[in-house]
């Protein structure tokens, strides 16, 4: 049976784990604000990127470009395809890592030859250990993402792609939906579709005056998928961050309300045990009083006679 140090002991224990915990909380709360912070910065220039790319198309329907499939609608095409994963660089996040890697995992065995590339120190250690080949891993980017960083993964994917050594590319990532839910999904990244930027329920106004495009509409595009995939993979990054300090949030949290309840827990076995060490005093002192009464009884019933 456990003794009052014992139990003091252990209470000591988590009220110090408690403090980790609540200390991590309140760190992925400052980084999740400053995070969004950040996107928010952004957000615009990529949204007019967006938006210029989809009045080409509503000018040139027909154009044709590397990065879009082609007009007659093709979809499969031969050759590797590329995924990138976005996994966290330490775990304590709940189920963030396993369910971005499950999507992964799913999504790779429906296609022969998979080329892997690796965000965050969480995937490439998983990925290393179940033997599965990885051709590029991206270091330091999960736990601080920023647009050079995403600038570095989008010129090497995009340089692979323009020679024809991925077919094509898919982004698994942790979407934020709200402050409360993310889910892991996956999103191609390449070759674009022309409804992808296409918005549904809005008013496509008729186009007046056609545009001039210089070079070329095919030069023009060529100069602005770049720049759209980079804020595309960036999007992805600082979402995937926002949701791991969603995750790690949740998780201290319910760990700090655990390691609150078992300090209740403890503090009333604590009590009890302090309170019947004390009820055994008191029965060994009464004993021990009333056993010396009888005895001081006798003896002077001895003197008597």
């Amino acid at each position: 049976m456990a003794t009052t140090k014992d139990i003091k002991n252990r209470i000591k224990s988590v009220k110090d784990t408690q403090k980790i915990t609540n200390a991590m909380f309140l760190i992925a709360s400052t980084k999740l604000r400053k995070a969004k912070s950040e996107l928010d910065f952004t957000r615009p220039y990529f949204s007019m990127l967006q938006g210029e790319i989809k009045r080409i198309f509503r000018t040139v329907k027909e154009v044709e470009n590397k990065y879009f499939y082609p007009v007659s609608g093709e979809r499969e095409f031969p050759g590797s395809y590329g995924y990138l994963v976005i996994t966290a660089d330490k775990g304590l996040a709940g189920a963030y890592n396993q369910n971005v890697i499950k999507e992964a995992i799913r999504l790779m065995s429906e296609h022969e030859n998979p080329k892997l590339f690796v965000v965050g120190e969480y995937g490439r250690h998983y990925f290393t250990a179940h033997n599965i080949p990885i051709e590029q891993s991206f270091l330091y980017t999960a736990q601080n993402p920023t647009i050079s960083r995403a600038r570095v993964i989008s010129n090497l994917l995009l340089d692979l792609f323009n020679r024809r050594e991925l077919a094509k590319i898919y982004i698994i990532y942790t979407d934020m939906q709200n402050a409360v839910n993310s889910q892991a999904c996956s999103t191609r990244l390449l070759p674009f579709h022309r409804t992808q930027f296409i918005v549904p329920g809005t008013y496509e106004k008729e186009v007046k005056r056609p545009f001039e495009f210089v070079p070329s509409v095919e030069e023009v595009l060529d100069n602005i998928v770049p720049s759209y995939v980079t804020g595309f993979i960036y999007s992805a990054l600082i979402d995937s961050f926002c949701s791991e300090q969603n995750a790690r949030m949740t998780a201290m949290d319910a760990a700090n309300k655990n390691a609150q309840k078992l300090l209740d827990e403890l503090s009333v076995q604590y009590n009890h045990i302090r309170q019947s060490a004390i009820t055994q005093e008191i029965t060994e002192v009464s004993s021990g009083a009333k056993s010396m009464r009888k005895k001081t009884k006798g003896l002077q019933g001895g003197a008597k006679v």
